[in-house]
């Protein structure tokens, strides 16, 4: 009783700092990976959801719009819904929840815009995943805060990235040095910067 007092007397005297920890503790319960749902779904739809409920969109491989809500998902046999796009912007998509990213096969495109909780380790475990580093061509990552040049770095796994638009991204420190190593070992690529 005395410890729940104590939280009500730190939330009512710190009313910012507590919704921040809530919101921090509700897209951490968004993010936990749902390993049964997987097998019970498949790779895709499961993403999918995981996806949807953090407020990201997806596109299906054979449709042209973008499905963002969780409710409208297309239903059908098991398998038959590719995740083709994901776009992430303003998303609470966290490095916890990217082990539902691991079964996609058919994964082309990825926006991370303005994803606050989008780390190094988050694009470090992207590009760890061996279907992803031959299916993913197209990426962006504009104003995610907690990027900088390591993680930039390592999209150089993405054996057939062709377009990379980086924007906005502060921690990135040394930009010609990781541009030219990202260029090395990715000769195709197209890399375009909007970091001033």
């Amino acid at each position: 009783m005395r410890l729940l007092s104590q939280a009500v007397k730190f939330a009512v005297t710190h009313p910012e700092k507590s919704r921040r920890h809530f919101w921090g503790w509700l897209n951490a319960v968004f993010n936990k990976v749902d390993y049964e749902r997987i097998k019970a779904v498949g790779p895709d739809r499961a993403a999918a959801e995981w996806l949807l409920r953090c407020g990201a969109k997806v596109r299906f491989q054979d449709f042209d719009r973008w499905h963002h809500d969780y409710n409208a998902l297309p239903t059908g046999s098991l398998g038959r819904y590719k995740i083709q796009a994901i776009d992430a912007t303003e998303s609470c998509i966290m490095y916890k929840g990217f082990d539902y990213l691991d079964g996609l096969k058919h994964l082309e495109e990825v926006k991370f815009n303005k994803c606050i909780y989008i780390e190094d380790a988050c694009l470090e475990r992207l590009t760890s995943i061996e279907n992803l580093q031959e299916s993913l061509y197209m990426m962006e990552v504009v104003s995610c805060g907690n990027v900088t040049d390591k993680g930039i770095i390592a999209l150089h796994k993405l054996r057939n990235l062709e377009y990379l638009f980086l924007s906005d991204l502060p921690g990135i420190k040394d930009r010609q040095t990781t541009v030219d190593r990202l260029q090395t070992a990715l000769p195709r690529l197209e890399i375009q910067l909007d970091l001033d």
